[in-house]
Parts: C-alpha cells; structure tokens; sequence
C-alpha cells in the first residue's frame, strides 16, 4: 500500500476512534467541525481558519462561522482547502471531507464528514458519531 494511502487510513481511523458512538456535543468539540479538523491534523494539514476557534453550542458555532465571513460550511470549506480541490463525491479517498445535506433549517447548509472507505463515512446522525453510507452528497475536498 502506498503511504500516502497508509496516512489516510490511519487518519479515517482516528476519527472513528474519536467519535465513533459518541454523543454530538459541542461544548465537549464533538461536532462536524471538529470532525473535519482531526481528519485534516492527522494528515498533517494546517487550517488556519479553525485554529483557536471557540464555541459551546450551535449557535455560537453558527456566530463563529459568519464572524469568519462564510454564511455556510460549504463556502468556508472551500476557503480553508481551497475550490480548486473540490472532486467528486465518489472519487474520495479515507480523509477526504465530505458534505452532506441536512434536514430541515441547517444555519450550517450542510454537515460535514470524513471519508473513510468503500463509500462509507464518517459523521454525526441522530445525535451520535456513527459511519455511514450516505445515500446524497452536497460536495467533497482532497483533504491532502
């Protein structure tokens, strides 16, 4: 296996290590965001855009994201691993960030997950860390 791949499994298995069955819980940073930047610090990448970001709850989340200047995850996604590396949901790789819909009213526009292989990912659903195979995609990012 090449070890590039090698660095992405492990990646994809730290988060489920992390979040696996445990409950959604912002004050405790389990949530899609966080999700997202442990996938991308494994692998070594640096989001500057997350680092000393604060919040409890959604809505602080939701506060922090528009004092950033995004008026959702999509856009600040794409501010943080760039547009260019924007590919199709099924090209992903374990590691890649994944955008999923959301019901209802989301602030966010959409949840974000990690790709962790054989289409399945890695992300929060009814409250809990859990992997899925998600049936709609919104967009996904080469995280490296």
């Amino acid at each position: 296996m090449r070890p590039e791949l090698v660095r992405r499994v492990a990646a994809a298995q730290a988060c489920i290590d992390r979040f696996a069955g445990k409950p959604y819980d912002c004050a405790k940073s389990r949530d899609c965001i966080r999700l997202a930047g442990h996938a991308l610090h494994k692998l070594g990448k640096r989001v500057s855009l997350t680092k000393g970001l604060r919040y409890s709850s959604e809505a602080g989340g939701v506060r922090a994201m528009r004092k950033l200047g995004f008026s959702n995850l999509l856009e600040a996604v794409d501010a943080a691993l760039g547009e260019e590396n924007r590919i199709a949901p099924a090209a992903a790789l374990p590691g890649d960030i994944i955008a999923l819909p959301t019901e209802g009213d989301n602030p966010f526009g959409c949840a974000l997950a990690v790709a962790v292989g054989n289409g399945r990912v890695i992300g929060f659903q009814n409250g809990h860390g859990v992997v899925v195979q998600p049936l709609q995609y919104l967009a996904a990012w080469r995280s490296i």
